[in-house]
């Protein structure tokens, strides 16, 4: 019998200065951890946010309402929040969701991975 959901893969996440990477599957249960590491992250006061979602493999509402409040938070702070190598599939959600608007994301931002 297959299985119609994947195996999860648990969420990392990791911030260095001015950049939160972010691997593995962001859910409802596990996007309150994002939420933590960007608002730290953007209480820094950095001149830029960049998120690296290159290994990001999975995203619901949740994860993408806690995209969606880190931009509004950097927008109040006056601090970009950028979305760096983004794979397919977010960038299909992004911009199916009108999020991609709101999101920078820099020319080639997008992977081939996840496609």
């Amino acid at each position: 019998m297959s299985r119609l959901v994947p195996d999860q893969e648990p969420l990392v996440v990791e911030v260095a200065d001015s950049v939160v990477t972010v691997r593995g599957d962001l859910d409802f249960p596990c996007a309150e951890a994002l939420r933590v590491a960007l608002t730290s992250a953007l209480d820094r006061d950095p001149a830029t946010l960049t998120v690296d979602v290159e290994r990001l493999t999975f995203i619901d509402s949740t994860g993408l309402a806690v995209l969606v409040y880190a931009w509004q938070r950097g927008q109040e702070a006056g601090v970009p929040v950028v979305l760096r190598s983004v794979p397919r599939f977010l960038t299909s959600i992004l911009d199916i969701t009108g999020v991609g608007e709101l999101m920078a994301r820099p020319a080639g931002a997008t992977t081939a991975a996840s496609a």
